[in-house]
């Protein structure tokens, strides 16, 4: 996606101040090859954040993971299983960070990192949303840990990138579910296609797509000679969206032009 780039920059600015107390102090081991020889936990962390600023991630993946093997029991092995996760993202290898991630979770349910590891997963799926017309099985996966981030940590730092990503989810999904209905609107299968823009209305009101979801429920009403549902649902987006290209295009469907008024509410409506 467009934004792969500035994503990653901000998650690496989160994760350098993150890991920066642990650096201090520590010197690097250059002699050893430390995939395979013992080494002390510092020169080994530090040897894996220098070939993870390096560029080269897959290698970091395998040295963080060495961190871990050689020293479980060090609060280095810690860090180092949430920084290989980090490391499997940059390669762009996204299961193989969620389930590192997963796993960190599960062993660490109290470490300050867990908020983190929530948002680092959320962006795993999101990196891989496609194209409104193709399946969104990432796209509501993402939706869903962006949801439990902003839910379970509402204070994180993180969660007000997670709001910004959870709207652009919100907006595709929508768009999805405008793909389909209007593909069914165009083969007159009506019914299908309402029950496609009711969807957008009542779970993504939010994004983009409502407006074009009311004037396409007015098409449906009309299709299937329901005059009386039309109308309330010109009336519900003449009273939202009163400067909308789409009302005034409900408003040209409606034979008489006698758009009833609008209800109190919104939900009152639905």
């Amino acid at each position: 996606m467009a934004s792969t780039a500035r994503t990653k920059g901000f998650v690496r600015y989160f994760l350098v101040a993150a890991v920066s107390v642990l650096l201090i102090g520590a010197c690097a081991s250059d002699e050893e090859e430390v995939e395979y020889q013992e080494a002390p936990v510092e020169g080994l962390y530090n040897q894996a954040m220098d070939t993870l600023e390096g560029g080269n991630y897959k290698g970091a993946t395998r040295m963080f993971d060495e961190v871990e093997r050689q020293h479980p029991y060090s609060p280095w092995a810690t860090k180092a299983q949430i920084m290989a996760a980090y490391a499997h993202y940059q390669a762009d290898q996204y299961d193989e960070a969620v389930a590192s991630l997963q796993r960190f979770i599960q062993l660490h349910p109290a470490n300050p990192d867990v908020p983190y590891a929530h948002y680092l997963i959320g962006l795993c799926y999101y990196e891989r949303i496609s194209d409104p017309a193709r399946d969104q099985e990432m796209t509501q996966e993402a939706r869903r840990v962006f949801s439990e981030l902003i839910t379970r940590y509402p204070e994180s730092k993180y969660a007000r990138d997670a709001r910004v990503k959870l709207d652009l989810a919100n907006d595709h999904l929508a768009a999805k579910e405008m793909v389909v209905g209007r593909y069914y609107l165009r083969q007159r299968h009506y019914l299908a296609a309402i029950n496609r823009f009711k969807r957008v209305i009542q779970i993504y009101q939010t994004t983009t797509h409502t407006p074009e979801a009311l004037h396409r429920l007015v098409e449906g009403y009309r299709a299937l000679g329901l005059d009386d549902e039309a109308q309330k649902v010109a009336a519900v987006l003449g009273h939202n969206f009163p400067g909308s290209a789409w009302y005034i295009d409900s408003y040209a469907l409606i034979e008489d032009g006698a758009v009833r008024p609008p209800p109190q509410s919104w939900y009152e409506f639905w």
